[in-house]
């Protein structure tokens, strides 16, 4: 994923975060939407999967539940544990384009990263 720039509004960072201290000690999934252009993938909102299952150390979800929907662009998952980087199981379950990480204490996007599915980090930028 060279050269992609990865763009994500601020709204839609507080709305992680808010969703992770929800979810608390549990770990919580939300799908991420958007757009995908030539050099930039813009996160524009977040939505709970369908059937999404929460627990200690594990959030799942049934991709065969999900709508044909084009602008779902991947997931975004917590870790309680504050660990900010994917398990191997994380990224056997890749899905989409890019997957996001919000560590605790959820406090900033500090706490948030993006991997893409070999598990190499991207920078990203917050926008208004």
């Amino acid at each position: 994923m060279r050269g992609k720039t990865v763009s994500i509004d601020r709204s839609v960072i507080q709305s992680i975060r808010d969703y992770a201290k929800g979810c608390h000690p549990k770990e919580g999934i939300l799908l991420l939407k958007g757009k995908v252009r030539k050099d930039r993938i813009i996160v524009e909102e977040v939505e709970v999967p369908p059937l999404a299952v929460h627990g200690r150390g594990f959030s799942d979800f049934q991709p065969y539940r999900l709508p044909i929907d084009f602008s779902i662009i991947g997931t975004v998952h917590t870790h309680p544990s504050g660990v900010l980087r994917p398990s191997v199981a994380d990224l056997n379950n890749f899905y989409g384009r890019i997957m996001m990480i919000a560590a605790y204490p959820y406090s900033s996007g500090h706490n948030i990263a993006v991997f893409d599915a070999n598990g190499s980090q991207i920078d990203y930028e917050r926008t208004q």
